[in-house]
Order: structure tokens, then sequence, then C-alpha cells
């Protein structure tokens, strides 16, 4: 398999789009209480940020603690 190569842009693309992941589950959880649709919801974005936070071409531009955080709320 062959290794993926991204552009800075790229990078930075689907980093903002790992953060819309952590805002959706910091709204979700914020919540009394989610209905099913809404657990299913964090779930699939938690996993998300899971895949997100396992790639290896983050730089310091790209922080990961906030989506190490969601992910935290988002399984509890």
């Amino acid at each position: 398999m062959s290794e993926e190569t991204f552009t800075a842009e790229e990078i930075q693309s689907q980093y903002n789009a790992a953060l819309d992941s952590v805002t959706l589950i910091n709204e979700l959880v914020a919540l009394d209480s989610l209905d099913d649709e809404q657990t299913a919801t964090v779930a699939r974005n938690v996993e998300h940020l899971q895949l997100m936070v396992a790639k290896d071409y983050w730089t310091s531009d790209q922080p990961l603690a906030p989506l190490n955080a969601a992910i935290t709320a988002g399984q509890a």
C-alpha cells in the first residue's frame, strides 16, 4: 500500500474537518440527554477523530489536544 502525500493546504483542510467533528461532539455531549441518533452521531465522529489522530502528517500547526479531548468526552 502506498503512503498518502498531502499538501499543507490539504492537511489543514483535513484538520478543519476534524475540528468540525470536535464541535459536533462537544455540542452533543453538553446536552442533558441524547437520543439514539445523537448517540450514533457522537460514536461516528469519535471514530473519525480516532482515525485522524493516528495520521502521521500533523505538524505543530494542527494541535491534536482538542481532538483527543473530544474523543475522551465522546466516549464518556
